[in-house]
């Protein structure tokens, strides 16, 4: 939980709100949280990394051991 919490309003365009909001609901989390974590992971203050992937076995999908290499690739890059 953060102690202290400063709202910030960011404008964003549609295409970067749409991918955001997706984001947000694949992952089953807030907006907020989403956009938390990329400003963490961009500029490398996170006392953690977070891995979307490891919510995988929730995806509903039937392929997602067999795509642990594409998925993790995406996560943590090349």
């Amino acid at each position: 939980m953060l102690a202290y919490v400063r709202r910030t309003t960011v404008k964003l365009p549609d295409d970067l709100d749409a991918q955001l909001r997706a984001e947000a609901e694949r992952r089953e989390m807030t907006i907020a949280e989403v956009t938390r974590e990329a400003l963490e992971t961009h500029f490398g203050t996170g006392s953690r990394r977070h891995l979307g992937a490891a919510g995988a076995g929730r995806s509903g999908r039937p392929d997602t051991s067999s795509r642990i290499e594409e998925i993790l690739r995406a996560e943590l890059g090349p």
